[in-house]
């Protein structure tokens, strides 16, 4: 009898002790983010309509086709007056960038959001266990950790990582870093930096899908305290609940679409071609597989599934289509999409079948602080925030496409009801617009017309 009850009981007990070490495991997964600090530059880096233009125009390498395309491109962008240009770019210093213009735009945008981080959450500098920054376009040595490290005296057996050349998706591949991390480091904190170079690399040439980039990036970029503690719980805003990577640098057409290069004069920029909205369809679609599955309830994929038995063949190439007939609302209650471009923005409203209202925060910080690279989720987030939107359990889709070619997704869930005052403080009574309407069409709006001349276009 006692061998039959061991026989019995050996197998239940490990069973037991499996389930607890996953459980635990489990537990151990938690990421919590404490706070989070966006940069606002001063207001005399504001780049209005008539500075806009005087960039433009003083660009001696362009013709008349080249003016058109750079004025029609803005006019149609999406983004308002009230964004923040490169120092060096108002400045006229745009083709002569120094490392030292380099290093002071970013080291502006990384002290800035780090003394306040530090200062509204309470946790020294000297407590941080990790530290990811991600700049696209800058390596320097010693590199950014390290200057972050040297004025704010880190503690020596810091874990610090530098990523460069990751494009707008970066921050949640950053997040995603200090989360690993956290499995094998329990009570850590984790401060990510997300930002971009963007007055060092300003595109002087005459190369259309390399002049693009000039006029949708802005300077912004943000800071982020993480951590793994328990006894954190009560005072973070969100917690991760899931994170999905896709990545598509096996496809050529996909890795080329969204590349930094030199064009046939020299003159180094970021090219993006006309294939990339396919390739974000693409990864959009390959990173739904495995996102889906997380977020949505069985009986909405059930429902997905049967209907699309029914359904024409559709062409997954075209971003619009990449989510049609799935219901994300019955998963998540928000959608925080990189503010890469009004395309962008349109193609993934389509996509997942988002109302104006759904969309309203992304299109905001794009008209707002236009695209700010890794560091544009945060402003969309902190509308959301700013128009106390957000309520405790509420769960938050953040969407971002980047080089290389990316799509990196995750969910956010609120853990508080959140109205705290961010970087859309003094202007937030005024969003959303009864209206927008760039003040370029007004200006410019006859750019339009075949007969417009040269001469009419250098009024100085």
């Amino acid at each position: 009898m006692e061998l039959l009850l061991a026989v019995f009981l050996l197998p239940l007990c490990y069973a037991i002790i499996l389930f607890c070490k996953k459980l635990l495991a489990w537990r151990d997964q938690r990421c919590y983010m404490v706070h989070y600090e966006c940069f606002k530059a001063s207001e005399d880096t504001k780049l209005n309509t008539d500075t806009c233009a005087s960039i433009v125009m003083r660009n001696k390498n362009l013709g008349l086709e080249e003016y058109k395309f750079l004025l029609q491109t803005i006019v149609s962008s999406g983004i308002g007056e009230e964004t923040y240009s490169p120092k060096i770019v108002l400045a006229g210093q745009e083709d002569t960038p120094s490392l030292k213009d380099s290093l002071s735009e970013i080291e502006e945008i990384m002290f800035d959001t780090l003394d306040k981080l530090f200062a509204k959450t309470g946790v020294s500098p000297s407590e941080i266990d990790i530290l990811v920054v991600n700049v696209s376009l800058l390596s320097p040595s010693p590199s950014l950790t390290a200057r972050i490290i040297n004025r704010y005296k880190m503690k020596e057996d810091i874990k610090s990582y530098n990523l460069s050349g990751m494009g707008c998706s970066a921050s949640l591949l950053a997040i995603d870093i200090a989360r690993n991390i956290f499995k094998f480091h329990k009570d850590a904190f984790a401060v990510v930096v997300s930002t971009e170079s963007m007055g060092p690399n300003w595109y002087c040439g005459r190369e259309k899908s390399m002049m693009l980039s000039n006029c949708l990036f802005r300077v912004g970029g943000c800071s982020m305290l993480l951590t793994n503690k328990r006894a954190m719980k009560h005072r973070a805003l969100f917690k991760l609940n899931s994170l999905v990577r896709t990545h598509l640098g096996s496809n050529d057409e996909a890795y080329n679409c969204c590349i930094q290069i030199e064009d046939g004069l020299g003159y180094r920029g970021f090219c993006l071609t006309k294939k990339l909205t396919k390739a974000a369809a693409l990864s959009f679609t390959e990173n739904l597989k495995a996102l889906v599955p997380k977020v949505l309830p069985v009986w909405a994929l059930l429902r997905y599934v049967i209907a699309s038995r029914f359904r024409k063949k559709t062409d997954s190439r075209v971003l619009e289509l990449v989510g049609a007939g799935l219901d994300f609302k019955t998963g998540v209650e928000h959608f925080c999409i990189h503010p890469g471009g009004r395309a962008v923005i349109d193609g993934v409203g389509k996509s997942l079948g988002l109302t104006e209202y759904d969309l309203e925060p992304a299109r905001m910080a794009l008209h707002r602080f236009g695209n700010t690279s890794a560091g544009g989720l945060w402003y969309v987030l902190g509308y959301m925030e700013a128009k106390k939107r957000l309520k405790k359990g509420d769960r938050i889709l953040m969407i971002s496409f980047g080089a290389g070619f990316k799509c990196n997704n995750c969910v956010w869930q609120v853990m508080k009801d959140l109205e705290d005052a961010n970087v859309w403080e003094d202007c937030i009574a005024s969003y959303p617009p009864k209206s927008i309407v760039n003040p370029f069409i007004e200006k410019y709006g006859w750019i339009n017309d075949p007969s417009a001349s040269f001469v009419k276009l250098d009024w100085n």
